[in-house]
């Protein structure tokens, strides 16, 4: 009998305290794992975050590096003056950009300056260029003209397309819609008038209003003028320095922002020319990281001296970061389309 009574007791299980210390150890390895998985989620967020805003960074230095590099390309055209009787322009269709003298698609022959190919400007209010009513203030806006692509003489030309025809020594602009010209000494080239600054877009998520900074761009076309379209989300900022040769040396001597050049500098009269553009660009997250706690926090834009350097100051709990990247104009100084009366 009392034996059973000693293999009763043993098998009786755990005691009160065995339970809670068990119960202990477990809160203490159960809180372990969690404070690893989170952190391990808010790394890989955060690594996420870093890598979308280091991809926007470089696919907006690779959009706009590409178009300012040919700036100025006008096909086969190799010479640094034409005539006012050599310049044939069709009319555009709808609100043109255009800011100063000789500065809208085509040239005007009848003004005397050169025709600006390049142009910038620094957004003082929404509007600018007289076609753009949702630019970011403080932000650069740049206008691009040039050909597109490959010589297409002979071939069906698209109807929303202008095009540009060059021979060595002149060119004049046509409407697309019939196939291109094609005489032995003549090249047919699409034409590109685009026009880069920064917006703002609204859309929903988790039915919940979400804005965000997005590249636009405005593109001529046959059709509708100059066509808004959206380029890339997450771009908050843009900022350009151009680089100046001033004594025809073919070397930069000074660089400029929007504000500090001079129509004789945009125009590239005498032995001025835009040789290179330097690109700032400030990508920020989609949405606010609460993990995050920045105050004060300054991003530059360009510049070497604090006169020269765009300072943007933010308190949010948006993750930013700044890529700057230098181009050279191909074509600066020798193809470009200038008008001598």
């Amino acid at each position: 009998m009392q034996l059973n009574r000693i293999k009763l007791c043993r098998n009786a299980g755990f005691t009160l305290l065995e339970l809670m210390i068990a119960m202990i150890v477990g809160l203490f390895l159960l809180g372990g794992v969690m404070f690893t998985y989170l952190s391990m989620k808010v790394t890989t967020n955060d690594t996420i975050e870093m890598g979308e805003l280091q991809e926007t960074g470089r696919i907006a230095l690779d959009i706009l590096g590409k178009d300012i590099a040919m700036t100025g390309f006008f096909g086969r055209l190799n010479t640094r003056s034409l005539f006012s009787s050599e310049i044939a322009a069709s009319a555009v269709a709808g609100a043109d950009c255009e800011s100063g003298v000789n500065n809208a698609s085509f040239p005007d022959d009848t003004t005397g300056t050169n025709f600006r190919v390049l142009f910038g400007v620094v957004a003082q209010n929404a509007s600018v260029l007289n076609c753009i009513t949702n630019a970011e203030v403080n932000s650069d806006v740049i206008q691009i003209k040039r050909s597109l692509g490959q010589d297409v003489s002979g071939e069906a030309t698209l109807a929303n397309q202008y095009y540009v025809e060059t021979t060595l020594d002149n060119a004049r602009f046509v409407d697309g819609g019939t196939p291109a010209i094609d005489v032995d000494g003549t090249g047919v080239w699409g034409y590109a008038h685009h026009v880069y600054y920064v917006s703002e877009q609204t859309y929903q998520s988790n039915g919940k209003d979400v804005t965000v900074p997005v590249l636009m761009r405005k593109r001529l076309t046959r059709t509708g003028g100059m066509e808004t379209e959206p380029v890339l989300e997450g771009v908050e900022n843009i900022r350009f320095l151009y680089g100046l040769d001033i004594d025809g040396s073919g070397t930069v001597d000074v660089y400029r922002d929007a504000s500090q050049m001079t129509t004789s500098d945009w125009e590239q009269s005498g032995t001025t020319a835009i040789r290179t553009v330097q690109v700032a660009v400030l990508v920020r997250a989609t949405k606010e990281d609460a993990n995050m706690n920045l105050v004060n926090q300054t991003y530059i834009l360009g510049g070497d001296t604090d006169a020269s350097q765009r300072k943007l100051t933010f308190t949010d709990n948006y993750r930013r970061m700044v890529f700057t990247s230098t181009f050279k104009i191909n074509n600066s100084g020798s193809t470009q389309w200038s008008i001598a009366i």
